[in-house]
Order: C-alpha cells, then sequence, then structure tokens
C-alpha cells in the first residue's frame, strides 16, 4: 500500500507527463542582447518568437547558459503583456556524456559489440554492474572489468538533455507569443586595454582603447547588442562557482564609430555601436575609444621610504630614477569620456621612426577630467644618490636627522626631478638648501631642476615626532 504522500507525488506525476509541450532553440530567437560587467558577469536578454499551446504547457527553453544563475530568471510576454503566467520553474543541466549515460545504466542490460573476437564478433547482453574506477559487467555468470568493443545503450534516459535547459510549467492566455527572457551568467568577463603612441618630443601622444571579450559561459550570443558596465557592483556570495600577449598594433587611419556611454546608477555604461556575435570559448577585441594630439608631459620622481627618519641608514648608493607619463583626461586634451579600469601600453618611435615598447601600467576606473600618471619605469640616464649625513635621538619619541641627496642627469635635455619623502608621524624640515612643497600630511616634495650632464645636490635636515 502506498503512503498518501507518494500517491500525490505520483498523480503530479502523471499530470506532467500529459502536459501539452513546447521547446525553443535559437532558431526561434528575434534578438539577444548582453550587458557584460567586471567582474565575470553578464546580463542576458533573450528575446525568441514562440509557438506555445493555450493554458497550461510545458515550455522547454533550451540554449541558454551553461553558468546561467537560475534564481535570476524572468520571463514575460512582449506581444501580449501580461498574458503568460510562470507556474513552475526548472533548471536542467544534467546533459548527456559517456559518464552520465552510463551512471544511467548502473544495473541494466546494456549490449557489448566486438565482446570477445576470439568467441564473437557479434553482439551479447551484459549486466552493467558498476562505473567506479571503470565500467564492471555481468556476462552469462562471469564477472567481466573492462572490454576491448563498444556498449550499446538502448535508448537515451529521459532525464538526461543534449543541452541546458530552462522548463517552465506555463499558463497562456493567448496564443503564439514573443516571450524575452533575461538572466544572469557567470562566465562572461571583458576588460579594457589601451595602445598609447608617445611623440618624439615626448609632449603629446595618440590614444586607442580596446575592450577584450571573453565568454566562457557556455552558450553564444549571435548577432547580440552588447553594453559594458564599468564598475564595482556589489554582489552577494554564491555557492556557484564562477568560470573564469601582447596584441599586434592596431593602424589608425579611419576612426571606428565609438561606444556611447552615459552614467548608470553609480557606474558607466557603453553601449558598443554595432552589434557582434560572442561565440563560447572566444576572445574577441573591440573598439573603445580613440584620441589623438593629447598633450602629456613625463615626470621623474626619486622616492624616499619612511624607516629614514628612525634609525641610522647607510648610502643608498647609485639609484635609477622613476619615469612617469602623466596627461590630463579632459575634453579640451582630446579625451573627457570615463576610462574603464585597463592596462596603458606606451609605445615611442625610435631614430628610424619604428615604434618599439617604452612600458606600461594599469589604470583604476577614471572619470572625465582627472589625472592619469603611469609609471613607465627608471630612466637609464638619470640616477639618484642618498647620504644620511647625521642621525640621533634627541628624546624617546622625537628623531633628527640630516640628509644629502645626489642628482646627476646623463640625459641630452634638462629635467625636473622631484625627490618625494614620505616622512612618518609630526615632521618638522629646520632646513634645506631647496624649497620643498607638503603634499600631505606624511609627504615632502622637492622638484629640482637638472641640466643636461649635470649633477644637483639636495641637503636639508628634519625633526621627527613619532
Amino acid at each position: 500500500m502506498i503512503s498518501r504522500v507518494m500517491a500525490c507525488v505520483l498523480a503530479a506525476t502523471a499530470a506532467w507527463a500529459q502536459t501539452p509541450t513546447a521547446a525553443s532553440t535559437l532558431a526561434d530567437q528575434k534578438d539577444v542582447a548582453v550587458t557584460a560587467y567586471n567582474n565575470g558577469l553578464a546580463l542576458v536578454r533573450d528575446t525568441r518568437d514562440i509557438k506555445l499551446p493555450g493554458g497550461e504547457s510545458l515550455l522547454q527553453f533550451e540554449d541558454v547558459a551553461q553558468q546561467i544563475r537560475p534564481e535570476t530568471v524572468g520571463l514575460k510576454s512582449t506581444s501580449t503583456p501580461g498574458s503568460v503566467t510562470i507556474l513552475e520553474q526548472n533548471y536542467e543541466y544534467d546533459l548527456i556524456s559517456p559518464n552520465k549515460l552510463m551512471e544511467k545504466y548502473v544495473g541494466k542490460t546494456v549490449k557489448l559489440q566486438n565482446f570477445n573476437s576470439e568467441i564473437t564478433s557479434g553482439t551479447i547482453e551484459a549486466t552493467l554492474l558498476s562505473i567506479n574506477e571503470g565500467p564492471i559487467y555481468k556476462v552469462n555468470d562471469e564477472i567481466y572489468i573492462g572490454y576491448p568493443g563498444n556498449v550499446v545503450l538502448p535508448e537515451i534516459p529521459e532525464n538526461l538533455i543534449a543541452k541546458p535547459s530552462l522548463i517552465w510549467m506555463l499558463n497562456n492566455a493567448a496564443g503564439d507569443q514573443t516571450l524575452e527572457v533575461t538572466y544572469l551568467t557567470n562566465g562572461v568577463s571583458w576588460n579594457a586595454d589601451y595602445v598609447i603612441t608617445l611623440a618624439k618630443e615626448e609632449t603629446s601622444l595618440g590614444i586607442a582603447g580596446w575592450v577584450t571579450m571573453n565568454n566562457q559561459s557556455g552558450a553564444t550570443f549571435t548577432n547580440a547588442q552588447l553594453k559594458l558596465v564599468a564598475g564595482e557592483v556589489n554582489l552577494v556570495s554564491q555557492a556557484m562557482p564562477m568560470a573564469m600577449e601582447e596584441k599586434a598594433m592596431r593602424g589608425r587611419a579611419m576612426a571606428p564609430p565609438m561606444p556611447q556611454q552615459e552614467a548608470f546608477a553609480e557606474y558607466h555604461l557603453y553601449t558598443m555601436p554595432r552589434r557582434t556575435t560572442i561565440k563560447q570559448n572566444q576572445s574577441k577585441q573591440l573598439a573603445l575609444l580613440q584620441g589623438e594630439n593629447v598633450q602629456c608631459g613625463k615626470k621623474y620622481e626619486y622616492r624616499g621610504q619612511e624607516y629614514f627618519y628612525s634609525q641610522q641608514v647607510p648610502p643608498t648608493g647609485e639609484e635609477h630614477v622613476g619615469v612617469f607619463l602623466e596627461f590630463q583626461n579632459k575634453e579640451a586634451n582630446g579625451l573627457g569620456m570615463p576610462l574603464p579600469a585597463g592596462v596603458m601600453r606606451v609605445y615611442q618611435e625610435d631614430s628610424e621612426g619604428m615604434l618599439q615598447f617604452a612600458g606600461e601600467d594599469r589604470i583604476k576606473h577614471t572619470p572625465k577630467d582627472e589625472k592619469i600618471t603611469l609609471r613607465l619605469g627608471e630612466a637609464f640616464d638619470v640616477i639618484g644618490e642618498r647620504v644620511q649625513k647625521e642621525y640621533r635621538v634627541i628624546a624617546t619619541n622625537v628623531h633628527e636627522s640630516a640628509y644629502e641627496v645626489t642628482l646627476r642627469n646623463h640625459k641630452e635635455t634638462d629635467i625636473t626631478v622631484d625627490i618625494v619623502e614620505p616622512m612618518p608621524g609630526d615632521w618638522n624640515i629646520l632646513n634645506k638648501s631647496h624649497d620643498f612643497v607638503k603634499r600631505d600630511a606624511r609627504t615632502a616634495v622637492f622638484s629640482v631642476p637638472v641640466p643636461k650632464d649635470g649633477e644637483v645636490k639636495v641637503t636639508y635636515r628634519v625633526q621627527v615626532r613619532f
């Protein structure tokens, strides 16, 4: 005698089996739009024309992303708004594979082709006992571990599907429908890369921005409208894991149409100017922005360390000075567009007019009208040297030290080097050979002109209270 609960389950299963069904594939797709975020997440909007029975029916919606987040799925009718109601929703991802098929047939009868060429070249029946660490079969009264032929299964089990699918129990108050399905999926990521061409005189540059899309969501998005969101979108931790060289220089003879950008919530939304197909397991580059004759400047920086002011330190010896490239992200400077985070790679012409790689740096999301500073590396021809000339402890928490910093410029042009001194605690420069600027509460900066093939010495004494 079966229980009342089991009877209800069997009745529901029987009712489900008798419900009219419909299926939808990419052949029904009318439109698709993808909005990709910085964190490997994408919003997919899939619109399809579907022949849907009236009343209650089952709809198998195929060709969705394998990394879909089922709890984010939404469905609505755009042809007859309000006419479709979702009664039940399932996400089926138990996909057909050799291992899955074998699992479903454990304890059942299968056929083995060319089981033993010495006995028979035909087909025999066997019971699949197990597939743990390899298949085990029972043929007649003997047990076989593996065999050299093929396994033939009578059919595909009902609970295995060929593609990830959303399955709905719907109530349709109209006839055929145009349905818009939206969902979030992991596995779609993008990042920005920038190619900078620095003019020979180092006072201007050209910049080309590119978006690199990576799709590992398990679906292909054909002729999709693409939008990109730059910014840090907060996400609640999910149980489902997220799926996670140098490009050739692009010619800039003709500027491609640039994306339209707009403020969206607390982020920036970039709408790509043309539709594109994003294939599964594909990396794709799309033009993001282009700027010409952007005014810029080089900056040289020689940095100290906080611990210099709390102990005796030996001379540093010769050190190369850091070199930076700076420019303003302003409309008046040929830019003025919010720049997504990414890597900026700088190239410059040599004496023969050939572009050479000059360094790279990563930028954060940068609003318009902000300054961009890129660290390119160390200047080969500019040397700094630091010597602690005196150090004494005046009190337990008061230290005084004197420094001499030597800058040597072996370049063919005059330059200015910023000596940047990060000072801890409360500090006071008692005397100095050059003026300085108090950049903030913990930083003093001496901007020192150094002539070509010249040398300059900077001295100062500082008292620090911890």
